[in-house]
């Protein structure tokens, strides 16, 4: 009889031999290189193999190895075999995707309708916050159709909407927070997969998921210091004040209640009202907890700088599994990329811009509006450069990006380019050399 044993191991391998379920671990290249967003990753579909077959030679990849000792006379190549190790406990399947979406239109055409939709659904997301405080019915007829206008445009093209997501007031935090995580939930629906129906759903639940908050004293809410653990304890109370809120009002989907109630939990049993653990947690719950984390750390409130969106994505890739559902935590990481719309990054020849759009095939090279000089003064005429194309700065070199930086950053206050519609218009190309001088003071 052979004998056999198993050992958990590293192995590189080459991409010729990479199967759906194999977790790759480290790449041949720097993951800057490429357009995987983080390393450490499980391929769950072809396009992930053939992906990693189109920029890499080989990889590492964690998984066990069956060696069987064979009687004599048998073949080497018969005597080891690898298979991947599969996914981690903490992990749930992601959502089957059930609709393949493009987009329609292009982001400068639809960001005048974005805007249109986004200035009304905040105007709603006040009122709903005042109605609340003062005990009034919320007018649900008015909420579902801002909720559909902004899935509209998302539909359209997201990246109008995500970029307006990017407006950051932090006296205006609550009411910008509620909407900004109904945009990025439509948008990861989108991402998904999911039928539009579910879309319009979890995006209404983004948008009331935090409205157990209005039940919460100002002075507590408005903190600008640390809670104590009597505040915080009377913090969490706003999931059950927002499931009563939303439980009683009629021809309401059980979800958004779900939501309300259920974004504070975690996969490891650690989170808040009831410490539900993996599949307890309702999907809706789980992608708006991912938006709500996302768009909270990226915004300054009372307490808090807002941090640039890598920051905010390598928190969540480091509570995959613990905090967010693992499956879907890289699937959000994937949706937002490295530079989402409306990042302000600053080139390898010092200038800066805001990026308009993204490449799906092409996370690392999105379009982007250049609005400052090397030396951080105005450019007196703003232009737009793709980094997919191969287009050279005056000095001859290819633009590329070297980080991002928050917003606010030399002087650069999206809020502002927003409200003076610059996104709306097209700026002209860059194509050639320019010459940049010292720009506008």
């Amino acid at each position: 009889m052979p004998m056999a044993r198993q050992d958990i191991i590293e192995t590189e391998i080459p991409v010729s031999q990479l199967q759906i379920g194999m977790h790759v671990i480290r790449l041949d290249r720097p993951w800057e290189e490429t357009d995987f967003l983080l390393q450490g990753f499980i391929l769950q579909t072809k396009e992930d193999v053939f992906a990693v077959q189109q920029q890499c030679e080989k990889v590492t990849v964690e998984g066990k190895v069956h060696v069987v000792q064979e009687t004599s006379g048998s073949s080497p190549a018969n005597r080891r075999k690898t298979r991947s190790a599969g996914t981690s406990p903490a992990s749930s399947p992601i959502p089957k995707r059930k609709v393949t979406y493009v987009n329609k239109v292009d982001a400068s055409h639809e960001m005048s309708a974005a805007r249109m939709s986004y200035t009304d659904a905040k105007a709603t997301a006040r009122n709903i916050m005042s109605s609340l405080r003062l005990g009034r019915t919320l007018e649900m007829n008015k909420i579902r159709q801002v909720v559909d206008d902004c899935v509209d445009s998302v539909l359209r093209n997201d990246n109008a909407l995500l970029l307006l997501s990017k407006i950051k007031n932090k006296d205006e935090y609550t009411a910008e927070h509620c909407i900004n995580v109904a945009i990025l939930s439509a948008a990861f629906g989108k991402h998904l997969g999911l039928l539009e129906g579910e879309i319009r759903n979890v995006a209404l639940c983004g948008l009331l998921h935090d409205v157990g908050k209005m039940r919460i004293d100002d002075e507590i809410l408005n903190n600008p210091g640390a809670l104590t653990p009597e505040q915080f304890a009377v913090m969490k109370n706003h999931t059950t004040f927002g499931r009563d809120v939303l439980a009683a009002l009629p021809r309401l989907a059980h979800s958004a209640v779900d939501v309300a109630y259920s974004h504070h939990e975690r996969m490891d049993g650690k989170g808040y009202p009831r410490g539900l653990s993996g599949h307890q947690i309702p999907l809706f719950a789980k992608i708006v907890g991912l938006a709500d984390t996302y768009d909270a750390i990226t915004s300054s409130r009372v307490y808090d700088k807002g941090r640039a969106s890598m920051e905010a994505l390598h928190i969540i890739h480091r509570n995959k599994g613990a905090q967010f559902d693992e499956g879907l935590a890289v699937e959000f990481i994937r949706m937002i990329g490295v530079y989402p719309p409306g990042s302000i990054v600053e080139m390898t020849n010092a200038e800066v811009g805001i990026v308009l759009t993204t490449h799906t095939t092409s996370k690392l090279k999105p379009r982007v509006l250049l609005v400052r000089a090397a030396n951080k003064q105005p450019l007196a005429t703003f232009r737009e450069v793709d980094l997919a194309e191969v287009v050279p700065d005056s000095a001859g070199q290819p633009y590329r990006i070297a980080r991002e930086v928050p917003d606010g950053s030399y002087g650069i206050v999206m809020r502002e380019f927003i409200e003076q519609g610059i996104f709306s218009r097209k700026a002209p190309p860059v194509s050639a050399p320019v010459d940049h001088g010292h720009g506008e003071p």
